[in-house]
């Protein structure tokens, strides 16, 4: 972030983009996204993959041309200059990745209280796990980059070394007629499910928030993000068909907060329950860990841009204040608010930024040299996403649009108001 040394190589890169998709993903929202697409849901995971990949590619090629800590942030500026929007855009970001950390702070409870013995007490011990392990993780993070790239590689071994046992000795054992498309729910519920499993894919975005840590990120930076893509969503279609392939769709969604740790109970018995429980913790801490790492950084270049408040940039051990201020602004949201319907509003939030990205990424493709034709294609399959999403949630929890709808009034306010506060002069980047 603000350190001379250079320490996130292609590995440690691939191991944060992991870290937080599969965090954030496949243990906290597999239950969600069964509820609607039922034994399918792989083909769900596919499709997000594919969207992913297309929007990897873009955001990889400008993170190549313009290496930010500020990721995302940065492209909009330069595509559209530092204006009203770009900042309404940035503020949306960021409120985004406060919700989804406490979307995966909940999901780290959830696991934790199965450890404990059943009572009227689960609430607030799920609440007590879920603000310690983001107290935990800001102070490891004050501690720098290089302690947040060491323990990714560590985090991500393990889980993936679990999950991969999981997904071998499930599919080995799986009883195909579990998976007949004769269980499948009507298409549109699978293309519907993209509201949830996009959710579980949107964390590659934090490997752009590294590039000024990389000591190569023309190169780099493409080659993590396609990397981990392509290797969270092979993942994902495992471990899919091992759930679905032992447990009928029923028990997966009435055991959706621990559905993963529940699928491994017929496969291992009581001891691969508790291990898969034990790697959701890791996996959804070591989300939590890269996802406070890519807020602070991003915070930080909106800070030094004039998008936030100086306080955001201003050090504090080796990391920023916006470190301690996007903790105490993720405890607040995982105690005030109920996260069910987080995941839709984050994929739509996301896919939006994300298209307004690839739009902006048309106006800079001479100095990317990316494929025009691919940077359709992400926008195309953006807003297609999008649109489905919206449907979805138009059908099922209309008041989701207007939570979605308040998000954007909230941003542009906000940005509006810090630009009157401040009095700062926009100043065009060079």
């Amino acid at each position: 972030m603000h350190t001379s040394q250079k320490p996130i190589g292609l590995w440690s890169a691939v191991a944060m983009g992991i870290g937080a998709m599969v965090g954030a993903g496949i243990f906290a929202l597999l239950g969600e996204a069964s509820d609607i697409s039922g034994s399918a849901v792989y083909v769900s995971f596919i499709i997000g993959g594919l969207i992913a990949l297309f929007s990897g590619y873009s955001l990889g090629k400008l993170g190549a041309r313009y290496p930010s800590s500020g990721g995302i942030i940065e492209y909009l500026i330069q595509a559209f200059g530092p204006g009203v929007f770009t900042g309404s855009m940035g503020i949306m970001m960021y409120f985004s990745a406060v919700v989804s950390l406490s979307l995966i702070a909940k999901a780290f409870g959830n696991y934790a209280i199965t450890f404990l013995p059943k009572s009227a007490g689960d609430d607030l011990w799920r609440h007590l796990f879920s603000v310690g392990i983001i107290i935990m993780f800001v102070l490891i993070n004050l501690r720098g980059a290089k302690d947040v790239a060491i323990w990714e590689r560590i985090t991500v071994g393990i889980k993936f070394i679990v999950l991969v046992i999981l997904s071998v000795a499930g599919i080995a054992v799986l009883k195909p007629d579990l998976l007949a498309p004769s269980h499948y729910p009507p298409v549109n519920n699978i293309f519907f499910s993209l509201a949830i499993t996009f959710f579980a894919y949107e964390g590659f975005r934090v490997i752009t928030n590294v590039a000024e840590d990389m000591p190569n990120p023309s190169r780099t930076l493409p080659r993590a993000m396609i990397l981990a893509i392509a290797l969270v969503m092979m993942l994902y279609v495992a471990i899919a068909f091992a759930v679905f392939g032992n447990l009928p769709v029923a028990k997966v969604i009435a055991a959706k907060d621990f559905a993963l740790a529940q699928a491994a109970l017929p496969i291992f018995g009581p001891i691969g329950f508790t291990v898969v429980a034990i790697t959701a913790l890791v996996a959804t801490a070591s989300a939590i860990n890269a996802n406070l790492y890519a807020v602070t950084n991003v915070t930080y270049q909106m800070a030094k841009d004039g998008e936030l408040p100086a306080e955001f940039g201003k050090p504090i051990g080796h990391s920023r204040e916006g470190l301690i201020i996007s903790g105490f602004l993720i405890i607040i949201s995982l105690l005030l608010f109920d996260l069910s319907e987080i995941a839709a509003i984050g994929s739509i939030s996301i896919l939006f930024i994300h298209t307004v990205t690839h739009i902006g990424h048309l106006k800079l493709i001479a100095e990317t040299g990316a494929s025009r034709a691919l940077v359709i294609v992400a926008i195309v399959f953006s807003v297609s996403a999008m649109i489905l999403a919206l449907d979805y949630v138009l059908k099922t929890a209309d008041h989701v649009v207007s939570i979605l709808i308040g998000f954007v009034v909230v941003a542009v306010v906000t940005e509006i108001a810090l630009r009157i506060i401040t009095r700062r002069e926009l100043k065009p980047r060079v």
